[in-house]
C-alpha cells in the first residue's frame, strides 16, 4: 500500500510538471543557434519569451492571475511609464528574483523594493545579462498631434540577442528612422494603434524598410490586422498572435 502511494504521488508530480512545462512552451517557436525562442503572448503589450532555461517577461501588466502556471521570470524588461506597459502591483507579485531593465523614467516609478533590482539603461545602452544581450532602441511619436503621448528618450524599444537571433521590441513608437535603420533582425514585435502609435500603413512600410525574418503585430488593439498584413512585402512572414 505505500508502494502504492508513492508511485501514484510520483505519477501525479511528473504529470504536474508535464502540465507546467507544457503550458510554458505553448507559444510560437523561433530556432536560434542555442535552441528554440518560444514566444508566448498574454496580453495587449505583454509577452513571454523563453530561451534555454532562461525565461523573459516584458511589461508584465494585467495582475498577478494573468501569469498563473507560467514560469516565473529571470529577466523583465519594461518599455515606457504608461499602465498598459509599467504596473507595479503585478510587478511586485511576479519578480521573485528577476533582473529588471529599463528606462529611467520607468525605474523612477518602480515600487520601493524593486529599484535595486533594476538596471537603467538610456536609449543606445547595451545591457549583458543571463547569455542575453539588450540593446536599448528609441522610441517616439512623430506626427505633431501624437507628440504628447511618447517624448523621445524616456522610453526603451530593444533588440534582445539570443544565441545568433535578434529580436526587436518596438515599444510604443511610430516609424521612426532608428526602427527602419535596424539590421539583421530575425523576429520583430511592431505595435500599431491610433491615436498612441502609428497606423497600419506606417507600420507596414517601416517593416518593409528593415526587413526582419518573422513580424509579430503586438499592440494592435482596434487596429486591422488584415490590412497591415497585406502591406506587408512578400517574403517576410507576418504571424498573428493571441493577444486580445
Amino acid at each position: 500500500m505505500k508502494f502504492k502511494f508513492s508511485l501514484i504521488s510520483m505519477l501525479a508530480l511528473l504529470a504536474f510538471s508535464f502540465s507546467a512545462n507544457a503550458q510554458m512552451l505553448n507559444g510560437s517557436t523561433v530556432p536560434t543557434s542555442e535552441g528554440d525562442l518560444i514566444i508566448n503572448p498574454v496580453s495587449h503589450a505583454s509577452f513571454i519569451m523563453s530561451w534555454k532555461d532562461k525565461t523573459v517577461y516584458v511589461d508584465p501588466v494585467g495582475g498577478v492571475g494573468a501569469y498563473d502556471g507560467l514560469p516565473r521570470p529571470d529577466l523583465i524588461l519594461l518599455t515606457d511609464i504608461h499602465g498598459d506597459h509599467l504596473d507595479g502591483t503585478t510587478l511586485a507579485g511576479i519578480v521573485g528574483n528577476a533582473e529588471i531593465v529599463a528606462p529611467a523614467a520607468v525605474v523612477a516609478q518602480l515600487p520601493a523594493g524593486l529599484v535595486e533590482r533594476a538596471v537603467s539603461l538610456p536609449n543606445g545602452g547595451i545591457a549583458q545579462r543571463l547569455d542575453i544581450t539588450v540593446k536599448a532602441i528609441p522610441m517616439y511619436n512623430l506626427t505633431e498631434d501624437r507628440l504628447q503621448f511618447h517624448d523621445k528618450g524616456r522610453g526603451n524599444g530593444y533588440v534582445v540577442t539570443f544565441g545568433d537571433t535578434r529580436v526587436y521590441i518596438s515599444g510604443d513608437t511610430e516609424d521612426i528612422p532608428e526602427m527602419r535603420a535596424l539590421e539583421d533582425i530575425d523576429v520583430a514585435f511592431i505595435c500599431f494603434n491610433l491615436p498612441y502609435t502609428m497606423t497600419e500603413r506606417q507600420a507596414a512600410d517601416a517593416v518593409n524598410a528593415f526587413r526582419p525574418g518573422i513580424v509579430y503585430p503586438y499592440h494592435y488593439q482596434g487596429s486591422d490586422l488584415a490590412l497591415f498584413g497585406s502591406m506587408v512585402d512578400e517574403g517576410i512572414e507576418v504571424r498573428n498572435g493571441n493577444w486580445y
